[in-house]
């Protein structure tokens, strides 16, 4: 067994399960470590798809984190109403969402909104809705440098599309949004040099933008993977996401960020069928299910055993004979999920621990589609 227990309950009997714990301590140590490599509070745009909580969000405020990045239109409410300064929701709108994201503006006069662009008929879209409420829309340019998943081809045309855009009336064109997911070499070194490789055409493209006679676009770049790559460039705002909760898939991969895991998985043992095996009750709908069978859960009070199985309400293991001995129906287990985002998306609510016992609930407000706009 692990005998840092730093995560356990003095009185699971109080949580049912499955319960996903919160440990605050935690957070705000990531969240400390966060600015310590950007440089600063103003040099960060976090993510907040991984949690999505106004609890955590008011953390992020009170040190000094005044600019978000989100994913969804309940995401920026939810900012919004925290108090968020300026919220960009990193995601190309259709027009329905764009009428939805026009309603939040409206809401939140005191929030500098943004959102993202790769092609034309987008930005011509967002610009006859806004012309039409004598407003003016706020955007950067996805960006594609590897990814291919959206944005703009981050080639010679880029400063060429960054022109267009910002000739639009109603349109107000900030800067350069550049997600490297792709890049995730477990390697440091590998990785920096991959990172920067995939950069080099966006530094030519803001170079070629400032010749044409505009002013400098902001850069806002990276995820969790490439965030100690471009938090070396000085002219670049960071937004990593997971470091705020972390979790088993990032602690593998990138051993060189500090961060601390700060979500933990309670389950229990619900059944023993046959020697060897038993069966918790964290299913499919209690932690993602997206990666292989064997990278899910990582159980943190437990050796030697192997996920064998997975459904919606239960996760079988197959263990030591020795240990099958031991282990009694109703047993607590504690896990650490290997992608935190979509667990996190599975619950209501939150359970908050501080040295060993449960102190409250947080809310998680914003897995929802919609909150009220």
């Amino acid at each position: 067994m692990i005998e840092n227990n730093w995560y356990t309950l003095d009185d699971p009997d109080q949580t049912d399960s499955p319960a996903l714990l919160i440990y605050p301590w935690r957070i705000r140590q990531n969240i400390g470590e966060m600015i310590r490599i950007a440089g600063s509070p103003q040099r960060l745009m976090p993510h907040i798809k991984t949690h999505k909580m106004s609890a955590v969000v008011k953390m992020q405020l009170e040190a000094g984190i005044r600019r978000f990045k989100c994913a969804t239109i309940a995401e920026a409410e939810m900012l919004a109403a925290t108090g968020a300064k300026e919220v960009l929701l990193a995601y190309q709108l259709s027009a329905p969402k764009a009428l939805r994201f026009m309603k939040l503006i409206r809401e939140y006069p005191e929030v500098d909104f943004s959102s993202l662009v790769d092609n034309t008929g987008s930005v011509a879209m967002l610009n006859d809705l806004f012309a039409g409420d004598g407003t003016t829309a706020s955007v950067f340019i996805d960006v594609d440098n590897g990814m291919h998943r959206t944005g703009f081809p981050a080639g010679d045309t880029l400063a060429d599309f960054y022109k267009k855009v910002a000739a639009f009336p109603f349109i107000h064109c900030r800067g350069l949004h550049v997600y490297d997911g792709h890049i995730r070499e477990k390697d440091f070194k590998k990785r920096r040099a991959a990172t920067e490789a995939a950069f080099a055409p966006v530094t030519r493209a803001v170079k070629a933008i400032r010749e044409a006679g505009l002013s400098r676009p902001e850069v806002i770049a990276g995820g969790s993977p490439t965030f100690p790559v471009h938090a070396l460039n000085p002219e670049v705002i960071c937004s990593p996401g997971t470091s705020l909760l972390w979790d088993k898939g990032y602690g593998d991969l990138l051993a060189e960020q500090p961060f601390l895991q700060a979500a933990v998985l309670l389950t229990r043992v619900l059944s023993k069928p046959q020697d060897g095996n038993l069966t918790t009750d964290l299913g499919h709908k209690s932690v993602a299910a997206e990666n292989p069978i064997d990278q899910r859960v990582f159980f943190l009070n437990m050796e030697n055993y192997e996920v064998i199985s997975q459904s919606e309400e239960h996760l079988g293991l197959k263990i030591d004979q020795a240990l099958w001995k031991e282990i009694k129906v109703g047993d607590v287990l504690y896990g650490i999920p290997y992608h935190i985002c979509p667990t996190v998306a599975l619950y209501d609510e939150v359970e908050v621990v501080e040295n060993g016992h449960v102190t409250g609930r947080w809310k998680v407000e914003a897995r929802t589609k919609k909150i009220s706009v």
